[in-house]
């Protein structure tokens, strides 16, 4: 594998570049299984928030802020009821009402579900069939340019076969990271197939885990958690993982592996997503009473060692008051959204900030283990889309940045 962080070039002519720094909103559409009290249940956000009963209105809301930015996507399942056989009347509707209300998609194609009619994560037969409905969409929709194809490869693998939340409910290093190679083989697939097709871009978006060691003993414990977090981006890239993740592939077939480094995506159309919540600072040792200031500063650190590694654009794909009041929600952005101007006067190249999401979210302070539609108060929008005082933060940033 290389050893040596990408070159980025300029982007192409005649691509449509990602913003200089974009202000973005998106949508919750995690459609997972969970097992709750015995059974093995569907989580659906859009039905808990009713989004595709409202999704003209919903647009509407986010455009009235100014935003143009739109991460969105219509549940796979529900686009493949049955193998091969797809019905676009989501997708067709989700994308006239963006060209309605004037904001520009990034796909998202994958959000931690699979349709019915395939087996879990780890298992790669389903990856094939992601990739015909890649091609199959590419051939409808000539027009979206960025793309998210697989949502947050490593949270997908690991809740689903390292922590057994989700889907395969399965929990071992090894189920980890055929997981975790089956996901990013579809994601890096799927990238390089909307780069032939057109002048596209991979947008990403990817859990993190910021460690912040408030107790010695306690560093050996970060660093593994890092180096656990970094292999997904290390497997993306082609980069060396650190020794203490072997035995994690060891189950991953060595042609796997050789695909992958082959597929390393091109820098000057790649954005790679940073997903920063209160909840992804964590503290080792001690007690978990970090500031607000004091998480973003430990992410600012951390965004520098990981760009230094890794060397391409990034922005925070997804954030909130997650973890914190939703009384906090405008001090959470404004704190964060400062630190991302002081790496941007360092020189790293940071590409804008998704609030995330547009409206409420459901069971996510449970991680949707406990799927009972309890409100987890995240969003620009409350329940009944009235806009809570973050909008006007929000829309204040679009001004200045559009």
């Amino acid at each position: 594998m290389a050893t040596a962080p990408p070159t980025v070039a300029d982007p192409p002519a005649g691509s449509a570049p990602f913003p200089d720094f974009a202000i973005s909103l998106g949508e919750e559409g995690s459609d997972p299984l969970v097992r709750f009290e015995g059974e093995v249940v569907r989580v659906d956000e859009y039905a808990r928030s009713g989004h595709l009963d409202r999704l003209d209105g919903d647009l509407a809301d986010v455009a009235s802020l100014g935003v143009t930015v739109w991460r969105y996507g219509m549940p796979w399942r529900l686009t493949e009821p049955a193998p091969g056989e797809y019905d676009w009347t989501l997708w067709d509707r989700a994308l006239a009402a963006c060209d309605r209300h004037g904001l520009v998609p990034v796909v998202d194609l994958c959000h931690f579900g699979l349709p019915d009619h395939l087996g879990g994560f780890a298992d790669p037969s389903w990856v094939e069939a992601f990739l015909r409905y890649v091609d199959a969409f590419l051939a409808r929709y000539p027009e979206p340019r960025w793309f998210t194809p697989v949502n947050e490869p490593m949270i997908t693998a690991m809740q689903s076969a390292f922590f057994g939340l989700w889907n395969d409910h399965l929990a071992s290093r090894a189920d980890f990271g055929r997981a975790l190679a089956n996901v990013t083989h579809a994601n890096l697939e799927a990238i390089a197939r909307i780069a032939a097709d057109r002048d596209g871009w991979w947008i990403g978006a990817e859990g993190l885990t910021v460690p912040v060691v408030r107790d010695p003993v306690r560093q050996g414990a970060a660093d593994e958690t890092t180096a656990l977090c970094r292999l997904v981006w290390d497997l993306h890239f082609g980069l060396d993982p650190d020794p203490s993740t072997a035995d994690i592939l060891v189950d991953v077939p060595d042609t796997t592996l050789a695909r992958l480094r082959e597929l390393t995506p091109d820098p000057a159309r790649t954005v790679v997503g940073h997903d920063l919540y209160p909840v992804s600072v964590m503290a080792f040792g001690g007690d978990d009473d970090l500031t607000v200031g004091e998480r973003v500063a430990a992410y600012l650190a951390y965004a520098r060692e990981w760009h230094a590694r890794y060397g391409v654009p990034f922005w925070v794909a997804e954030t909130s008051n997650l973890g914190l009041p939703v009384e906090q929600q405008e001090l959470w952005l404004e704190v964060l959204v400062g630190g991302l101007g002081l790496l941007r006067d360092e020189g790293l190249p940071v590409r804008g900030v998704c609030w995330y999401s547009r409206g409420d979210q459901f069971d996510w302070h449970t991680a949707l283990t406990r799927p009972v539609g309890e409100v987890t108060e995240v969003g620009v929008f409350d329940q009944a889309r009235r806009p809570r005082p973050v909008a006007e933060a929000i829309r204040a940033l679009a001004v200045t940045h559009r």
